[in-house]
């Protein structure tokens, strides 16, 4: 039976645009592009999780407000339930730690990345309800 893995991901919204993150070579999905986030600990809250990782990878902090959708999707490592909410910067801004590269896209422009299939659902999201927060 394959493992249950429960991760957070952070749609950061500046100035209209949206941060997306592409994810290193040598990662399960190599290069291809996510919202940035991470496992959630035991313990930890959705919210927490997603604090925690931003500071982690991306070196800044956010505010989490809205949640956009929950996904589960199998890959062949495993069965992830993501769940993503909207952010806004609080302090700082995202540095590259652990992805290959990041772009601020428009909610238009979401699809014209490769994206990882366990977050297409909310981008499909965000591109039909897109509000600015």
């Amino acid at each position: 039976m394959k493992k249950n893995i429960h991760v957070v991901g952070a749609v950061i919204i500046e100035d209209g645009k949206i941060l997306c993150a592409q994810r290193g070579d040598g990662k399960a999905l190599p290069l291809k592009w996510e919202f940035p986030g991470g496992k959630i600990e035991e313990g930890e809250t959705p919210q927490e999780a997603l604090r925690r990782e931003i500071e982690e990878e991306m070196l800044c902090k956010v505010e989490i407000g809205e949640k956009i959708e929950t996904t589960v999707y199998e890959y062949d490592f495993g069965i992830v339930h993501l769940t993503t909410f909207y952010c806004q910067l609080k302090e700082g801004k995202p540095v590259l730690t652990e992805h290959a590269a990041m772009k601020w896209l428009l909610p238009s422009e979401l699809h014209t990345l490769d994206w990882a299939p366990a977050d297409i659902p909310a981008i499909e999201k965000i591109s039909k309800e897109f509000i600015v927060h």
